[in-house]
């Protein structure tokens, strides 16, 4: 079996062009960042602790601050908005080459991934032209204010409402699960601004100033002792007409896309976990195992595809065009895949996984329960299978009461 490198850089695959690319990204990273070491294959990532977190956000602002003063971020992204103006496997390959070095933009990195192709599609001119370049460089961090206590699953049944005032909206509701609000400078909101019309139709897409008057955030305490979500309350906050994304009472189009890169961004995923488990059978001489090396090939199949998968649909939305994947069923993937992961790893070590105190003991069992960020967060996987039931095979919805009641008269708890 190939090793870390080799895996996460399929450089076998290249044409000479970029051979020659990869080489040179390759070489900026050796002179700036880190290699990954072997003492790297254990880390566990998303349980920070609440006096780290902060430090860890402003360690990866800097560093996107410097991969977009080199020319990386944004490569394949219109140059004309900040990025590279290259072609969109050039940035297939600087991600792979990112991976093989400890420095990373962590956080910030995913909501560029959603906010900057949603600008690209639906926002304005001037919007593009100040928003795009400050995304890439990490001068404007941004959340996502899209759940809400009585609004998960169901996302469009969301409350928060904002009533136009002249130039400006005037907004007061309450979000959760909002990832890194208590660092970011920015957030993407979603607001009801007419309760008349069906749920989807009468809401609006908001670009919101996180340091507005009327903004609270409150951090969420985790089992694991991070505070990474939080909720966050709005009261009479003032954001002007001109922060709209799309069309007022359209926001539901640039919602779904943002909801389609975060699942393209989600089944992307990092280093290959394949990798760990062929290191982990090793160390617990289930290498020769036929169960066990099933289970890395299967593994290591569905990393390549999440991956091509997820490229498919960010080239396409970048390009302007439908996704052809509907990102339901990447997101499905992608979550299938973790459950698959954390079983196999828990299987190979026994009950070291669960009392014992190395490295790798731990990097097992935040692998098996980790598995519920990504069947929960960025929608269920019961609401995945909804939408690519009802979008991509065309099967019947189920039955909805509330698909023609204006939003206001539909029952809520």
């Amino acid at each position: 079996m190939r090793s870390d490198h080799e895996a996460a850089s399929p450089a076998t695959d290249d044409t000479p062009e970029q051979a020659v690319f990869r080489a040179r990204v390759r070489a900026w990273f050796d002179e700036n960042a880190t290699p990954r070491a072997d003492d790297d294959l254990w880390e566990v990532t998303g349980f920070v602790s609440p006096d780290r977190a902060g430090t860890e956000f402003e360690e990866g602002r800097r560093w996107q601050r410097r991969l977009h003063e080199a020319g990386w971020a944004g490569i394949a992204w219109p140059a004309e908005y900040g990025g590279g103006g290259g072609e969109p496997w050039m940035a297939r390959i600087v991600n792979e080459v990112a991976r093989d070095y400890r420095e990373s933009s962590g956080f910030i990195a995913s909501t560029i991934a959603m906010l900057g192709p949603t600008l690209l599609r639906h926002g304005t001119e001037e919007q593009k032209r100040h928003f795009l370049p400050r995304l890439l460089s990490a001068e404007y961090t941004f959340c996502q204010l899209f759940s809400e206590p009585g609004a998960g699953s169901d996302l469009a049944a969301l409350a928060t409402r904002a009533v136009r005032d002249g130039d400006e909206f005037v907004v007061d509701g309450q979000k959760v699960w909002n990832s890194a609000a208590q660092f970011c400078d920015w957030g993407f909101l979603l607001v009801r601004t007419n309760p008349d019309v069906p749920k989807h139709r009468g809401i609006t897409f908001l670009l919101v100033d996180m340091s507005t008057p009327g903004i609270e955030v409150r951090p969420l305490v985790q089992m694991t002792g991070s505070a990474h979500f939080n909720e966050v309350f709005l009261s009479g906050v003032r954001i002007p007409v001109a922060n709209v994304v799309g069309e007022i009472d359209g926001g539901w189009g640039p919602a779904r896309t943002v909801l389609a890169n975060e699942s393209a961004f989600i089944g992307r995923g990092t280093r290959p976990t394949s990798t760990r488990l062929v290191e982990l059978a090793r160390l617990h001489r289930r290498e020769r195992d036929p169960l066990v090396r099933a289970g890395i090939v299967d593994l290591w199949t569905r990393e390549r595809l999440q991956t091509l998968m997820g490229e498919t649909i960010q080239n396409a939305v970048r390009a302007g065009k439908p996704p052809p994947i509907d990102g339901a069923l990447i997101k499905l993937y992608a979550a299938e895949s973790k459950r698959r992961a954390g079983d196999l790893a828990v299987g190979i070590m026994g009950a070291a996984a669960t009392a014992g105190d190395t490295d790798p003991a731990r990097w097992a069992r935040a692998e098996l329960y980790g598995r519920f960020s990504i069947s929960i967060g960025g929608g269920t996987n019961e609401v995945q299978r909804n939408n690519l039931a009802e979008r991509a095979l065309g099967l019947p919805r189920e039955p909805r009461v509330d698909k023609d009641i204006p939003w206001r008269e539909v029952p809520r708890s």
